[in-house]
């Protein structure tokens, strides 16, 4: 049985037609259906839908052969025990920092609220800046807003809602997209039965580049 995992929300909307490129149809409609796991029109493939920062980490641990993750998740999760096969150049957006619209640029240690707190560590790291990091789990605007932070770093699709915040895009980060990834080890035992998979994705993705 190949295992895929699949991430919530827009990605998902966005996977569903590279799935059937490769000819795999879940057996009901995934978006009205309170199931997690879907069986597929192929016998011997499954789907499994799940938060975008659990896919890498089912991927990792051999639960799931393959997965459709952010690059974001990626970078802050680390690409242990699995393979990046596929830029799939889908929900696309960038990772960037930001702060108050018009603020003076922060001196010494500053306050950063994220949460992405290890890509946050590194990217102040690089530039040599000394940082105290806040996780938060949502609306990142704000935190600059209410003091409790200097900077943040965020997922910014049309910046629109930095904008109307009062806040302003500074650094990017990276530009992201959702990347299909392999178990090493399944990618070895299984690999027979993943590639046409893989090949048939890619195959779709040329196409229509």
């Amino acid at each position: 049985m190949i295992t895929i995992a699949l991430t919530k929300g827009r990605i998902l909307s966005e996977t569903l037609p590279l799935l059937e490129a490769a000819g795999i149809v879940p057996e009901c409609d995934i978006a009205t259906s309170r199931k997690l796991i879907f069986q597929t029109n192929q016998q011997d493939v499954r789907l499994v839908v799940l938060r975008g920062s659990d896919v890498p980490t089912y991927v990792k641990r051999g639960s799931a052969d393959l997965g459709i993750s952010g690059k974001d998740v990626l970078m802050e999760v680390g690409g242990g025990n699995l393979y990046e096969l596929l830029d799939l150049s889908i929900a696309k957006c960038r990772l960037m920092t930001a702060a108050v619209k018009g603020a003076k640029p922060s001196v010494g240690r500053i306050r950063v609220a994220t949460k992405f707190t290890e890509i946050a560590r590194k990217h102040y790291a690089d530039q040599g800046r000394q940082v105290e990091i806040v996780k938060l789990y949502g609306a990142m605007e704000v935190a600059p807003l209410l003091d409790l932070a200097d900077e943040i770093v965020d997922i910014v699709d049309t910046g629109n809602t930095l904008k109307a915040n009062g806040l302003e895009p500074v650094d990017l980060i990276a530009e992201i997209s959702s990347r299909l990834v392999v178990n090493k080890a399944a990618f070895k035992t299984k690999h027979a039965q993943l590639m046409p998979i893989v090949e048939r994705i890619e195959a779709y993705l040329d196409a229509s580049a």
